[in-house]
């Protein structure tokens, strides 16, 4: 199983960015699917996650919408009015199931991260 995420960058604070996920192996993007943040000096957190139903971390929601592409096999997170405090290393995770979770020990698949960082 592999994740490859993609998209990070750098923007001004009010920009947008738009990540991507790839799934491949015995994975797929119907599977449940999120994305993970770490900022410098800070603990992974949850960001967002598809499945059944669709679920946000309160600081992103309003802003941040998570989607995919099945028959691409692709997750999307879509950032808009983008915060400096959104600066992290972004991570998309996938686990073997179709009810969400926000606990990053339910993910048992990890994609190496993407760089979001946001200039004041």
């Amino acid at each position: 199983v592999q994740l490859q995420a993609s998209g990070g960058g750098l923007v001004q604070a009010g920009g947008s960015l738009r990540l991507s996920c790839k799934a491949s192996g015995s994975i797929s993007s119907s599977n449940v699917m999120g994305w993970y943040r770490q900022a410098p000096g800070k603990e992974r957190e949850f960001v967002a996650t598809i499945g059944s139903s669709i679920s946000y971390t309160g600081s992103v929601e309003g802003r941040f919408t998570i989607s995919r592409d099945i028959r691409k096999n692709t997750v999307y997170l879509q950032m808009n009015n983008l915060k400096p405090e959104d600066t992290a290393l972004y991570y998309c995770a996938a686990r073997r199931s179709f009810a969400v979770s926000t606990t990053s020990t339910d993910y048992m698949y990890w994609g190496q991260g993407t760089l979001v960082t946001v200039s004041s």
